[in-house]
């Protein structure tokens, strides 16, 4: 049974729905909480379905294409699934130099997943990334918070095999 029909989302439950409804009522009455209310309700559903978007425009009585300008301006926000782990890989020149390409190939190879896109089954979603700040450690992926140094396309897999 869904929280509401018009607003169905198989990614969304109703325990979600409740959530949602608490960060609404906590906020509709503040001007400007736009950007609160989309943060809140991604952290929930880990992104923001056309359907969400909605529900949060009609709960907080603002038009549908605001409450998307928003999410769709800001790069906090993912209109698509994201995986439970983020993958960045440092695509910057000592990085590209000591063969973040190969790594990268490798990962989209294995995982069947290409740079911007998050695999089938949102185990991963893998970022190119202009720099990580560890250039010392190049080649450089980051997984999460976890921070990867001297990346080779042969150990790339066994690194992210840890990674459920």
């Amino acid at each position: 049974m869904c929280h509401n029909e018009k607003y169905c989302h198989e990614d969304i439950t109703n325990d979600m729905w409740e959530k949602i409804d608490a960060v609404i009522q906590t906020h509709k009455q503040t001007p400007g909480a736009v950007i609160t209310v989309l943060r809140e309700c991604q952290d929930i559903v880990n992104y923001l379905p056309t359907q969400l978007i909605d529900y949060i425009a009609d709960g907080m009585n603002l038009p549908s294409s605001e409450v998307f300008g928003v999410a769709s301006f800001y790069s906090l926000f993912s209109l698509k699934p994201k995986g439970r782990h983020t993958v960045k890989i440092c695509t910057g020149t000592a990085c590209y130099v000591k063969g973040i390409r190969e790594v990268l190939s490798r990962i989209e190879g294995e995982f069947d997943l290409c740079e911007g896109e998050t695999s089938e089954n949102r185990r991963f979603s893998l970022q190119g990334v202009r720099c990580l700040g560890a250039c010392g450690l190049a080649p450089v992926m980051v997984v999460g918070e976890d921070t990867h140094g001297d990346v080779k396309p042969e150990k790339v897999v066994q690194i992210l095999d840890k990674y459920k």
